[in-house]
């Protein structure tokens, strides 16, 4: 190879690392990044108006329609649950613990099943039961009642679903738990005592009312008294009238019998 032939290639080679280089130093004077001032990327959280958790819809609770629930349709829908559950007495151990006695057991306890950590974390040490209302808030939403649980389903929307389980459930034990007492009736019995209070105001009210023609009645009896003086003033005004124009009339008369007798005496004289 001559050196001509050789001086170009060098030459080309040149040519494409000086159109490269030139190419980085002009994109970077175009599109220059600046480095933030702090590290790391911020990320825009939009804020909640003020007081805007009271406008959540509180959940409905289940106790209220435990005591009319199905139990056969929640039997229905236990076989959803039957892949991972077993619900008669003595049943085996799945990928989740034997359901039977469920009711008021305490969470984490089944004999011979290995439980999650978040689980018997819930559990604190037996001190938590499966009563009603954890028994609905865990088939609404377990991973929102235990975060971390292993359990997979993904929950019961349905409130009268979860009724009719929880009435199924509790059926499947020697001795089921007593069904809880409806708050109607305590709500009812809350109502008549909140209503004494106005009774009591209505009864204040009749007493002062009851006070005030009693007042009213002082200035009648005042009255009274006073009509029954007048007349008795009245009365012994003539009586005391009376005997003095009794007095006077014999007066007048012994007068008059004095005069004739002195006429009397005179008429002689002359």
């Amino acid at each position: 190879m001559d050196s001509f032939e050789l001086n170009k290639i060098i030459g080309g080679f040149l040519a494409v690392v000086f159109v490269i280089f030139s190419v980085s130093i002009l994109s970077d004077t175009f599109f220059a990044a600046h480095a933030p001032e702090t590290p790391g990327y911020a990320i825009e959280v939009p804020e909640q108006a003020e007081g805007g958790g009271g406008d959540e819809p509180a959940e409905e609770s289940v106790l209220p329609l435990l005591a009319s629930a199905d139990a056969g349709a929640g039997e229905g829908i236990f076989k959803r649950c039957q892949a991972c559950h077993t619900v008669e007495e003595g049943g085996a151990n799945k990928v989740g613990p034997n359901l039977y006695d469920i009711v008021n057991r305490p969470v984490a306890s089944h004999e011979g099943f290995a439980y999650s950590a978040a689980l018997q974390e819930y559990a604190q040490g037996g001190e938590v039961v499966w009563d009603y209302d954890n028994l609905d808030a865990f088939l609404l939403s377990p991973k929102g009642l235990v975060p971390g649980t292993a359990m997979a389903f993904a929950g019961l929307k349905k409130i009268d679903d979860r009724a009719n389980l929880i009435a199924y459930l509790r059926e499947q034990s020697a001795s089921p738990a007593p069904l809880p007492e409806p708050e109607a009736a305590a709500e009812e019995e809350a109502a008549p005592a909140e209503g004494e209070a106005p009774a009591e105001g209505e009864a204040a009210a009749t007493d002062e009312g009851e006070a005030t023609p009693a007042e009213e009645a002082a200035p009648a009896e005042g009255v009274d008294a006073a009509a029954e003086e007048a007349p008795a003033e009245a009365e012994a005004a003539p009586a005391e009238a009376a005997p003095a124009e009794a007095e006077a009339e014999p007066d007048a008369d012994a007068g008059a019998e004095e005069a004739p007798a002195a006429e009397t005496e005179e008429q002689p004289a002359q």
